[in-house]
């Protein structure tokens, strides 16, 4: 026998009774019934309950145990009697008799509790994140996490894909976030920088002659943190392929995800139709480029009912350049509360609020439409509005208008909220989308141009396409979106030096800059470089949509709080004078 234990707490069964046993685990909960103890013992692999009445010699000392006391116990496995047997648990047809018990680690009294999901405050679970991971609902995320992991990577390599590993130090290079940097000691006034994400070196593995690569691969970025995104670091499955197209990426990552959802998803219903939408008809149609198409909901432009009508807020707008009104339809919301409501909605979002019809039975018996804008528009007008979306008795529908890229956001946000509310969303599926042809830049606050995804994408039509208005091109650039997350995102590459120029000085850096920033990634390209493309697939959203969870640090198993600070280990911390003297590196004070 061990000196720990002859068997895990989640192993014992009735063939094992009669047997004397050691166990070692955590007190989980002790529940005293008038002379007879009934402790729950745990560990990694489960539960065993353990029982000592007073002739136990064990007796005494288990009476003291305070709970997440690490203990170790040795005794005789009974069987429970038939009425009390737990079929919850893989050990609930015996129990273990206590004959004897060690202390192998004291617990204080607890600053929150394991037993039990309560709520916690989330500064109190990540400032003792070890004890919060001992908890049934988190424990089993990580599992779920790890076993997810391993699937992938045996799936991939199935796929005929192999597994590569990047460097961690690297070069800055411009991802879309900000890059964590790392002064260097040797290199004084110079900087590392944490990768992003293994772009540049995933598709030199191309140039060097290896093909279908992939990584379970940690990516850094300074963020802001949000409820599906860590702040800090990051884990994504990271794929590149050599001689493909983008149908050839969608159809060599469909059958991994799909298969993943279909293993993991607790028999959730898992689409294997994955539309293609075109970013422009997601924005329009859904108001976001990650939709949830659960969601039957799909927004319309109808600005020609209301250009020149007696509504004048809207036929005033529609006179300038670039505006349009888009219509929400609302299947099932046809009452005055329901559209005060998200009216209500929309203003908390930072709206003056939205119009609305809805549709009711007139006295008569016919369909009439309802609301302040009913009346501006007339009956023709409100009765075009309401074939044009298939909308009748009972329902209603919700307007923003302006220009598109002032509402649009608001507008998917309660295109979900209208969905939710109404109960229209499927809950129990998983719904794919690729989304397709992402225009290549887009123009900031300041009026420059600048990439507006992977700035290594291969622009749609080569070089040609880059001598007209850049906000016209698109890029072959994909996103896969899953119930309202985006889960991969990816792009075929420019491979042509003369290209990535071209598209770079578009977005204002100069070929000098490109040389300097980007130099062994142009100079692989001058010595043959083939065809290639691929994604990454985040695997801290997947895990969180497998778990049901709505929060990302629910899968972690040591996050960042939101203000992407580690509440356990104290990071960030301020360095030493010498660690500074050393780095020739000082800090400022905060202004």
């Amino acid at each position: 026998m061990s000196v720990y234990r002859s068997h895990t707490c989640g192993e014992l069964t009735a063939a094992a009774a009669g047997n004397e046993v050691r166990l070692s685990g955590w007190v989980h909960r002790v529940r005293d019934h008038g002379g007879v103890l009934f402790i729950d013992l745990r560990d990694h692999y489960g539960i065993t309950q353990v029982i000592a009445d007073s002739d136990s010699p064990a007796f005494a000392a288990l009476e003291r145990l305070r709970a997440e006391t690490v203990i170790r116990i040795d005794g005789k496995v009974k069987l429970r009697d038939p009425s009390l047997v737990n079929p919850r648990l893989p050990t609930g047809e015996v129990e273990v008799y206590a004959t004897a018990m060690e202390v192998l680690g004291p617990a204080e009294d607890l600053p929150l509790p394991v037993f039990g999901d309560q709520e916690y405050p989330e500064e109190t679970r990540l400032a003792y994140r070890f004890l919060d991971l001992r908890r049934d609902s988190l424990h089993n995320n990580i599992m779920l996490r790890s076993r997810v992991i391993k699937w992938l990577r045996d799936a991939m390599w199935d796929a005929g894909f192999t597994e590569f590993q990047t460097p961690i130090i690297t070069a800055s290079s411009p991802e879309g976030a900000r890059d964590f940097l790392v002064p260097s000691r040797l290199h004084p006034g110079k900087f590392y920088a944490l990768p992003q994400a293994p772009q540049q070196f995933k598709q030199l593995i191309m140039v060097a002659g290896f093909d279908r690569y992939f990584q379970i691969a940690p990516c850094f970025r300074d963020e802001d943190p949000r409820a599906d995104r860590s702040p800090t670091d990051f884990y994504q499955l990271d794929v590149e392929m050599s001689f493909v197209e983008q149908e050839d990426v969608f159809n060599a990552v469909q059958p991994v995800i799909q298969g993943l959802f279909e293993t993991f998803g607790g028999g959730r219903r898992v689409d294997s139709d994955w539309p293609r939408i075109p970013y422009a008809e997601a924005m329009l149609k859904y108001g976001s480029d990650k939709p949830d198409l659960r969601n039957p909901i799909e927004m319309q432009v109808v600005s020609e009912h209301f250009r020149g009508s007696g509504f004048g807020i809207f036929a005033k707008l529609l006179e300038q350049d670039g505006t349009e009104v888009r219509a929400i339809p609302a299947p099932g919301g046809g009452s005055r509360k329901f559209a005060d409501r998200m009216n209500a909605y929309a203003q908390q979002q930072g709206l003056p609020g939205m119009g609305y019809i809805f549709w009711r039975k007139a006295d008569d018996g016919s369909t009439e439409a309802a609301g302040p804008i009913a009346k501006a528009l007339g009956h023709e007008r409100t009765e075009a509005i309401r074939e044009q979306l298939g909308l009748g008795e009972g329902d209603a529908v919700f307007f923003l208008g302006g220009r598109p890229e002032t509402f649009e956001a608001v507008a998917g946000r309660a295109r979900n909220e209208i969905g939710r509310e109404l109960g229209l969303i499927d809950e129990n599926q998983f719904k794919f989308a690729w989304i397709v042809d992402f225009p290549m830049y887009e123009k900031g606050e300041d009026g420059k141009i600048d990439f507006s995804h992977n700035p290594f994408s291969m622009p749609q039509g080569g070089l040609d396409a880059l001598d007209g208005d850049p906000l016209e091109v698109k890029g072959y650039q994909y996103d896969l979106a899953c119930n309202g997350y985006e889960l991969i995102s990816g792009a075929i590459r420019n491979h042509r030096p003369e290209i990535m120029f071209r598209a770079f000085e578009l977005a204002g850096y100069g070929r000098d800059e490109v040389e300097r920033r980007f130099g062994g990634m142009v100079k692989a390209f001058r010595y043959g470089a083939p065809p290639h493309g691929g994604c990454a697939a985040g695997i801290d959203r997947i895990v969180m949509l497998l778990a049901d969870e709505v929060n990302i640090r629910e899968v972690i198993m040591f996050p960042m709080n939101q203000r992407a600070e580690d509440l356990m280990m104290g990071a960030p911390s301020e360095p030493a004078n010498e660690q500074l003297r050393e780095l020739r590196l000082r800090v400022l004070p905060r202004e």
